[in-house]
């Protein structure tokens, strides 16, 4: 019987580990979409200033002191 209980306590532990585990994936997945959101938003801000800028790209540029 005690390994019964002994092997019940393990299931047990176990058990809490991988409902924290699926927490903690379930956190980083929202937290992955949410920095795919801003890096989109990003690229879109970033392209729309190139496009005012007239297509330069700044490090294709001289510097202004030569």
């Amino acid at each position: 019987m005690a390994d019964l209980t002994r092997l019940e306590e393990k299931l047990a532990h176990l058990a809490r580990a991988v409902e924290d585990l699926s927490d903690t994936v379930a956190r980083q997945e929202r937290e992955i979409a949410r920095l795919e959101a801003r890096i989109g938003l990003l690229i879109e801000r970033e392209a729309e200033r190139e496009a005012e800028a007239g297509n330069v790209v700044l490090a294709d540029q001289k510097p202004p002191h030569w």
